[in-house]
């Protein structure tokens, strides 16, 4: 039996790994389809990048399953590495085998066109196949990395700080609970919850900040970092505000406020440089269907200087 390794899109698209004529295996959700009399057009995506790959199918009568393939559905396809005649694509997959793994019908919500935010919000478990949320999501993954990079460059160790926690350690109180009690049938001791009965034996939080672990390490460690979820239970809705995010805080031993800034300026240029280069197709969607001006942005940061001022 011949042996077919897993080719992803963007070795094909973006990096250029795969010669033209070879034979591949490819796996992914149809965007779209378009089957006449002589030629079918499918247009696949797996994931790896903002393009889709065309797989051509000629004589449609030989693959009856064609029939039963709509949008949304995931496909295997095997086929031969070709250079497309079409306009605006590189690269076309001649098929030779086609296999639907899983069937989607005329009610698959994920058509076409674009979708409002508000529409993709009932359908959270579909809109990550989006170009949009596809787009965040592998930004997000570059940026992840790119964040142990630097910091790991740096001679700085991550540390795993605690999300459970008896510590509040932005003392304003607006903290998330956590308990095993019945919130109906709470035992109580002079008229206030009795923690002493719970399962820690103590009052327990959802962590606010790493930042007195990060303490701790660094006059251990010398320069550590945190990054890991972070929850806050002001009562905000703003897009400033969320009840949970990532966050990010460096802690330096033997280091005075200068060297604090420089690093959190080299921080913010590595990441924006980083988003640039890395991701340049999802960064150039947003720039056209989101904010027009959100390359000039970052391009502006990195050359800038950055000014320190005191306060008191």
């Amino acid at each position: 039996m011949e042996y077919f390794e897993r080719i992803k899109i963007n070795k094909i698209l973006l990096k250029d790994e795969i010669p033209v004529d070879s034979d591949i295996l490819l796996f992914g959700w149809v965007r779209t389809i378009r089957v006449s009399k002589n030629v079918a057009f499918i247009e696949i995506n797996d994931g790896s990048c903002m393009g889709n790959l065309q797989a051509v199918v000629g004589n449609p009568d030989d693959y009856p399953i064609l029939k039963k393939i709509l949008t949304g559905a995931a496909v295997r396809v095997k086929g031969k590495l070709i250079e497309s005649p079409a306009k605006g694509q590189k690269y076309e997959l001649a098929v030779s085998e086609i296999q639907m793994l899983g069937a989607a019908d005329e009610t698959y919500p994920l058509q076409k066109k674009r979708h409002s935010f508000e529409f993709l919000r009932d359908i959270a478990h579909l809109r990550m196949r989006t170009n949009t949320f596809g787009a965040v999501n592998r930004i997000r993954s570059k940026i992840s990395y790119a964040i142990h990079k630097f910091f790991q460059e740096r001679g700085f160790y991550y540390l795993h700080t605690p999300i459970i926690t008896t510590s509040d350690a932005e003392g304003a109180g607006e903290v998330f609970r956590v308990t095993t009690f019945d919130i109906n049938n709470a035992p109580t001791k002079n008229g206030n919850v009795d923690f002493n009965e719970d399962f820690f034996g103590v009052e327990t939080f959802l962590a606010v900040s790493g930042q007195l672990e990060a303490e701790i390490g660094a006059l251990a460690l010398g320069d550590v970092y945190t990054f890991g979820p972070t929850f806050r239970s002001e009562n905000s809705n703003t897009s400033r505000h969320a009840s949970e995010f990532w966050m990010i805080e460096p802690e330096m031993a033997f280091c005075d406020l200068e060297g604090d800034a420089k690093i959190a300026v080299d921080f913010l240029k590595y990441l924006f440089n980083y988003a640039l280069d890395e991701c340049t197709d999802e960064m150039e969607f947003f720039n056209k269907w989101i904010d027009k001006t959100v390359i000039e942005t970052l391009e502006f940061v990195i050359k800038s200087d950055f000014e320190h001022i005191t306060y008191t």
